[in-house]
């Protein structure tokens, strides 16, 4: 997987919360997505660089986790 850290116009990407969440405070990601990437951070602290993955990694790794 090629992960780089978003640059700052990712504040204007559409974030979807894990709907694995909880709300009890839990480790939990938030994901927004655009044809090419898609951009992972943490929901609870937002501010923090997150990562940036291609498309067919991250579908890659949902196809694995979903097993």
């Amino acid at each position: 997987m090629n992960a780089k850290q978003p640059r700052r116009e990712n504040d204007t990407l559409a974030w979807f919360k894990s709907s694995y969440s909880a709300g009890d405070g839990g480790q939990c990601v938030e994901v927004a997505g655009i044809p090419s990437n898609v951009h992972v951070r943490d929901s609870k602290d937002t501010s923090r660089p997150g990562l940036v993955v291609g498309a067919s990694a991250w579908a890659a790794f949902v196809g694995f986790a979903g097993r």
